[in-house]
């Protein structure tokens, strides 16, 4: 059993409602330096107001890019991520061209994640590859799979949270069954109890994404009382 803080040290503590004001991400911010989380996932407007109130913190500020459609081409992304580094962003996360990889246009994907990685690996930032699964087959989340095993971002990632399901499972398991140890694997979407959070890092995920991490948290620590292991 994994101990509270390092479960907490999984959770990039999300926020990405398009009407979230300042106090809202003062209290992010915030929850995240109190409970221990590895970072707070945010778009790319509030990085630099995040950013302003975590820089005393080792808690990491992640900007999401290209997000939820990841319809905007190469250079677009590219400006986005290097905007947000500029503005403070320790991490990116970016949604594939989805309509690209359905085309079967693989060289395309895999060029516009090795410009991505590489740009993040210029700066010392963590890259993250969301493949948004809702919309692929199991042979295209293997294809993509394929990529990121070559090209080596940090994380690939089941699901922006506004698909029409997060992450599953058996997504998780394939994605960890073709990548091996070349890339670690994000689980986001729909993770909202320590059950399900459960299920997923015993999968193979070993980051969450979740608006939840406080409640996961709680629920933690309850089953470690009632089991009396008291973490």
């Amino acid at each position: 059993m994994i101990t509270r803080k390092e479960l907490a040290f999984m959770i990039d503590h999300t926020l990405l409602k398009p009407d979230a004001l300042s106090r809202d991400f003062d209290t992010l911010c915030r929850n995240a330096m109190n409970h221990g989380f590895r970072m707070v996932a945010i778009n790319s407007y509030p990085v630099k107001y995040c950013k302003s109130l975590l820089k005393e913190s080792p808690v990491h500020v992640g900007a999401a890019i290209g997000f939820p459609l990841g319809q905007t081409t190469i250079e677009t992304k590219l400006f986005e991520v290097k905007d947000a580094i500029a503005n403070g962003a320790d991490e990116i996360d970016y949604v594939i061209n989805i309509g690209a990889l359905k085309d079967g246009d693989l060289e395309y994907v895999e060029r516009e994640m090795s410009c991505i990685v590489s740009e993040c690996r210029g700066y010392g930032i963590l890259s993250k590859v969301i493949f948004e699964n809702c919309y692929l087959s199991e042979n295209e989340i293997r294809d993509v799979s394929l990529i990121a095993k070559r090209v080596r971002p940090d994380f690939i990632k089941t699901s922006t949270g506004f698909g029409s399901y997060g992450a599953r499972i058996e997504d998780v398991k394939i994605m960890k069954e073709v990548v091996g140890d070349a890339c670690q694997i994000k689980a986001a979407g729909g993770i909202r109890d320590w059950a399900t959070c459960k299920a997923m890092i015993d999968a193979g995920a070993t980051r969450i994404g979740t608006s939840s991490g406080i409640k996961i948290l709680n629920e933690f620590n309850e089953q470690a009382n009632s089991e009396g292991s008291g973490n």
